[in-house]
């Protein structure tokens, strides 16, 4: 009988740490960010350019982020700006990779996002190298005008 008990709290115990461990992971860190702020626009690396430029932001932006880690950035939203114009102004991304976004911030799919940048269905640019050290912000562009945003690490988090 003793042994039972002992037994049950420990699952119990690993039950209640496992649902913790969930939760700090998908929720408790994370926070909207609003459309109307400062950390809702969006830059782009331009060819011919030192400094980052404001990217066009139509609609629809939905954003999150989370203070502790600076990879945990995401947005969806809709832009102006033809892909057109935007391949031959601003720098492509070599090796985008898409975060998993958690799983409540439905607009962003990482996986779908990842295997058209693979096919060619949509255009990795540069939005700021080393936003954070060894991170870059990345900004994904269709040709209809949707735009998702992330942050990875770059070469300089390797070394």
């Amino acid at each position: 009988m003793n042994g039972k008990i002992v037994a049950g709290t420990i699952v119990i115990a690993a039950l209640l740490a496992g649902l913790a461990l969930y939760y700090t992971q998908e929720y408790a860190y994370f926070r909207a960010i609003e459309p109307a702020s400062a950390e809702a626009q969006i830059r782009l690396q331009p060819i011919a350019g030192a400094v980052a430029e404001p990217m066009l932001v139509a609609s629809d932006f939905e954003g999150v982020d989370a203070n502790s880690s600076p990879l945990r950035f995401r947005a969806c939203f809709v832009t102006p700006m033809s892909l057109a114009m935007l391949t031959e102004s601003y720098v492509i991304y070599e090796r985008p990779t898409p975060l998993n976004a958690p799983s409540w911030f439905h607009c962003f799919d990482a996986g779908r996002i990842g295997t058209d940048l693979e096919a060619g269905k949509a255009v990795p640019f540069l939005s700021q190298e080393n936003i954070a050290p060894g991170v870059d912000r990345v900004v994904a562009v269709y040709p209809d005008g949707r735009a998702y945003a992330w942050q990875q690490l770059n070469e300089s988090a390797d070394k």
